[in-house]
Formats: structure tokens, C-alpha cells, sequence
């Protein structure tokens, strides 16, 4: 009776252990943290077409997370997306004001997210600036479309 009981004590740590395994992946994959969230400042960008692109995507610069995306928006005057986005405060004062943001594929079909170029501009983007230059994302099923009717031109 008592190996009975400890078997299954063990089984239930085991099974139990596998359960926070799980959630634990599913919470990076996610990008779902637990962490509080450091000082940010929070910039603008307006895009033709945004493709798949969520809120909570990674923006990036050279690869490297710097920040999230927190909304997307409808440009009423313009009828752009407006995306809205939360960088590392401490990038703040260090971003020229011809940075590029562009929406990038992870992968042939994987996430897309957002990546910051630098320019060379001298002055600076602060707190609630716009990015003026922006590249939209590359939809798969335009290019599709494009290369089809190319071949029926032809």
C-alpha cells in the first residue's frame, strides 16, 4: 500500500512539473511575461498595408528586442494603419528622425514584427514623434496575385 501511495506522489509531481513545462513555453512563444514592464516612451508610425502584424509584436533594431507593439489603429485622416509603438526608454534622444521602421516576415510564413533602421539625421525623436519613413509588409498573396497575372500578360 505504501508503494502505491509514493508511485503515486511521483506521478503527480511528474505530471505536475510537465503542466508548468508547458506553460511556461507557451508564455515565451507568446511573449507573455510576468515581468514588470521597464520605463518606455512610446513612438508613431503609419503604414500603408500592416499585413498580419498583432499588437504585443517585436520591434526590433539589428535583431535585438526593443520594445513591443502596444496598438494599431485606423488613420482616419489619411486612411493609414497607425501603429503605435513602446521602445526601451533608454533609446530615447538616440533615435535620428529618418529612422526607417519596416514590418519583416520571421521565416517564409513565420511572425511579423517591426524593424527600426537608424538614419544619420542629427536631430532627434522624442516621446509621442511620428516615423515618417516606413516600409509595409510584404503580403504573400499580393506577390501571388502580381506573378499570375505577369504569366497571363505574357
Amino acid at each position: 500500500m505504501k508503494r502505491s501511495k509514493t508511485m503515486e506522489l511521483g506521478v503527480g509531481l511528474f505530471m505536475l512539473a510537465g503542466i508548468l513545462g508547458l506553460l511556461f513555453l507557451g508564455l515565451r512563444v507568446s511573449g507573455l511575461t510576468f515581468t514588470m514592464p521597464t520605463d518606455t516612451f512610446r513612438l508613431e508610425a503609419n503604414f500603408a498595408n500592416i499585413g498580419s502584424l498583432k499588437p504585443r509584436a517585436r520591434v526590433t533594431m539589428a535583431g535585438v528586442t526593443v520594445g513591443r507593439v502596444t496598438a494599431i489603429e485606423l488613420d482616419t485622416d489619411w486612411y493609414d494603419a497607425r501603429v503605435i509603438l513602446e521602445l526601451d526608454a533608454e533609446l530615447e534622444g538616440q533615435l535620428s528622425r529618418d529612422t526607417t521602421a519596416a514590418i519583416l516576415t520571421a521565416g517564409l510564413l513565420g511572425e511579423q514584427y517591426i524593424g527600426l533602421t537608424v538614419g544619420g539625421d542629427p536631430e532627434m525623436l522624442v516621446d509621442g514623434d511620428t516615423i515618417r519613413d516606413t516600409q509595409s509588409a510584404i503580403v504573400l498573396e499580393e506577390l501571388i496575385q502580381q506573378f499570375v497575372s505577369n504569366m497571363v500578360s505574357d
